[in-house]
């Protein structure tokens, strides 16, 4: 695990009036919520990642969320187009970080793309079919990545934001997963050669992880669903995120973490 850059961006002062989709609206504390992001960020830095902070924007309630702006490759990024019209602005400036370190395609109407839908283990790359992730947007994914070696599959996601609030990686060949919010087939066919780690079920919002090299960052709200990834002997750090979890956000949606090579 070499060269890590984890792009963040501050809490925004308008995140009260984020977009919500599964969950109903409660208060959020922003000063609360902008020391936890601080907590995480240096959690990201301490598992090696260097910070590239974006300045919050009060004009974007929802920017702090910036794996929604892109899906970042080892030899591209993508920019999103996200499926919240009120989100779209937030992407220039994200996009405009990583030009620094990959070559950038945008997608691009009538696409819609949120990057929490994007689920990216080794070659396989599984887009969301959610509210905010339309056909076209995966038919654009498939025919940016297709010709760099990637295969990608569309995935149902029901009752939940994004692909990533159903099923994410939390080892080389394991994958959390909510099974009542997507359809899991993609991932468990004889071929896949994953491990299926189910979330327990009190805890359905339990598989967002983050994995960074072989370190899982995870909500301290979800105990009995992190027992299960330590008794399969997975490092487990955890963070507080309650406050952004009332804008419908998890731990993989508050940076986009990838290696630092640059593209030619």
């Amino acid at each position: 695990m070499q060269n890590l850059i984890a792009i963040t961006r501050e809490v925004s002062p308008a995140i009260a009036r984020c977009e919500l989709t599964h969950i109903s609206r409660q208060a959020i504390d922003v000063e609360k919520a902008r020391r936890q992001h601080l907590a995480y960020e240096q959690c990201l830095a301490g598992l090696g990642c260097t910070l590239v902070r974006l300045p919050a924007d009060p004009r974007l309630p929802d920017s702090v969320f910036v794996e929604d702006t892109a899906v970042v490759l080892d030899e591209v990024a993508l920019a999103a187009r996200p499926g919240a019209r009120s989100r779209r602005a937030e992407t220039k400036s994200v996009a405009e970080a990583l030009a620094a370190y990959r070559r950038v395609f945008h997608i691009h109407a009538p696409c819609t793309l949120d990057g929490g839908d994007v689920l990216v283990v080794g070659s396989r790359v599984f887009v969301g079919m959610s509210r905010r992730t339309n056909q076209a947007g995966l038919e654009e994914v498939r025919s940016l990545l297709t010709p760099l070696g990637y295969r990608v599959e569309g995935v149902p996601v029901v009752s939940a934001l994004h692909l990533k609030s159903a099923v994410t990686q939390v080892a080389e060949r394991a994958l959390l997963v909510n099974h009542n919010w997507t359809d899991t087939s993609a991932f468990a066919g004889a071929d896949s050669g994953f491990e299926l780690i189910d979330v327990a079920p009190e805890e359905p919002f339990g598989a967002n992880a983050l994995l960074i090299g072989e370190t899982v960052v995870y909500p301290e709200a979800y105990p009995l669903t992190r027992r299960r990834l330590e008794d399969r002997e997975i490092t487990v750090v955890a963070v507080d995120i309650s406050e952004l979890a009332k804008a419908e956000g998890g731990v993989t949606c508050s940076s986009l973490v990838f290696r630092a090579n640059h593209s030619d």
